[in-house]
């Protein structure tokens, strides 16, 4: 087998999705600079609710909050450090854009599933009163996850039952011979099962997600400003946030008053809690999350047969996953796998992200690609790059939830890989509680609440799922 190491600058996209990118990051300067415009009556109002970080999960909040209230956006503030999210910061952007409902977690299955859903019909939901479409690409091309042991054959069943009881329609369960039919490029003897969903699982390309809901937002009502927040006052009886301190892109400070303080800093969620906090009065009970890089490199196979014309997004018992990317004869890949408990460490300096690890790919990700699809022996790597990801230390599931020593502050956050995919569900969820008085209305979401992190509540984990 042959693999040559392509050392290219880490790029997000591929060019099928860089024309749009292209185009939406002007556009999104552009309302950039309309907002700093009008910075000044913009950071003293009051906010009804101040959103901190308008990525997926921020932007679908204010988005769904805008919805609930009719369509009136007012008191809606958004604030984010990089409106064209091309920071190694922005998660979103540098990941794998998937959806999938295969999870252990019924809350987990529902939530995806009105995730694709959202994706489904994103192009009239988030259609602009001037007639533009939003088109996220979204392509049902499906997962499939692969057990190869006699307890992961067992929990894969167990997991599928629950994804049925919870709505699902279109996953499968595959024995060896059909797998070995429907995917006639891989290796499968030491397969002893296999989940694959049919349709509503895939991929979508997340920038156009999240610029998609921001343009809606904006048209609703909400503002979004470009800047950070750089300090907060705390009632000094009952903790609470009373007003935030906002920095623009120019450096000019103002404050807002606040009714609710939104923390959706994905990776940064730690540091926006502590800065709430303040100096003076830190958390008794800190946010479990931290910031630690992944990395995927994307790949041209070269061999004359046995390419996958269309590889759904496989997650090989090794946790090594690929899936196709582009449009050109299913030739290019995606690939990437979580590093070891060992070999996983926080990551708080951006320079990290600069480069991607090659020696994970060389070590781990390419031998069992090469095993599971013998024509991944003839691969180059056409290019890679690195980003963060949220990593909830307790349980590397979501925190939804109002923190107890600051009970105006919802924390989304800790989604440890999907947030992108559960971010409409999420965005949903938060405007019920927002408006709700801490309650849900759609789907109930308290087995996320804080109190795990407390020592409250037991973990919530997922099995034998990424």
């Amino acid at each position: 087998m042959t693999s040559l190491l392509a050392i290219m600058q880490p790029v997000y996209s591929f060019a099928k999705r860089q024309t749009m990118a292209t185009a939406g990051r002007a556009g999104s300067a552009l309302l950039s600079d309309a907002l700093t415009q009008r910075w000044a009556s913009a950071a003293s109002n009051n906010a009804s609710a101040l959103i901190i970080g308008g990525g997926p999960v921020g932007s679908s909040t204010a988005y769904h909050l805008a919805r609930q209230r009719g369509g009136d956006g007012g008191g809606i503030v958004v604030v984010e450090k990089d409106p064209s999210y091309q920071s190694k910061q922005c998660s979103a952007v540098y990941s794998a854009g998937g959806i999938r409902q295969q999870f252990s977690l019924s809350e987990n299955v529902k939530m995806s599933l009105y995730g694709r859903d959202f994706l489904r019909s994103a192009g009239e939901l988030l259609r602009t009163e001037d007639g533009e479409e939003c088109d996220l690409q979204f392509k049902e091309h499906g997962y499939l996850f692969l057990a190869g042991t006699e307890s992961g054959k067992a929990q894969m069943i167990k997991n599928h039952k629950t994804q049925v009881e919870s709505g699902c329609e279109d996953i499968r369960i595959l024995d060896r011979s059909a797998l070995a039919e429907k995917f006639p490029w891989m290796y499968v003897n030491d397969i002893l099962l296999g989940s694959y969903g049919e349709k509503g699982e895939g991929w979508f390309d997340p920038w156009a997600f999240i610029f998609g809901l921001k343009q809606k937002s904006i048209e609703m009502g909400v503002r979004y400003i470009h800047g950070m927040p750089v300090a907060s006052e705390r009632d000094t009886t009952n903790g609470r946030i009373i007003s935030v301190d906002i920095q623009n892109n120019v450096g000019d400070s103002n404050t807002v008053g606040v009714e609710c303080v939104v923390n959706a800093a994905g990776a940064q969620a730690e540091s926006v809690m502590n800065l709430l906090a303040g100096l003076h009065r830190p958390l008794e009970s800190p946010l479990p999350v931290k910031p630690r890089k992944r990395c995927i490199f994307f790949f041209h196979c070269a061999a004359k047969e046995g390419i996958p014309p269309v590889a759904p997004l496989t997650v090989d018992p090794s946790f090594v996953y690929f899936r196709s990317e582009g449009s050109g004869e299913g030739a290019t890949f995606l690939c990437g796998v979580s590093p070891g408990h060992e070999h996983d460490p926080d990551c708080y300096d951006e320079h990290l992200l600069d480069d991607a690890d090659y020696g994970l790919f060389e070590d781990v990700i390419w031998p069992a690609l090469y095993h599971r699809v013998p024509a991944f022996g003839d691969i180059k790597v056409k290019s890679s790059w690195a980003g963060l990801y949220e990593y909830n230390t307790i349980d590397q599931n979501a925190i939804i939830d109002f923190h107890p020593e600051m009970s105006n502050v919802l924390m989304l956050n800790g989604f440890s890989g999907h947030g992108l995919q559960q971010a409409p569900a999420v965005g949903r969820a938060a405007a019920e509680l927002i408006d709700n008085h801490g309650k849900y209305q759609t789907l109930d979401l308290s087995i996320f609440s804080f109190d795990r992190c407390m020592g409250r509540a037991k973990p919530v984990l997922e099995e034998g799922i990424v």
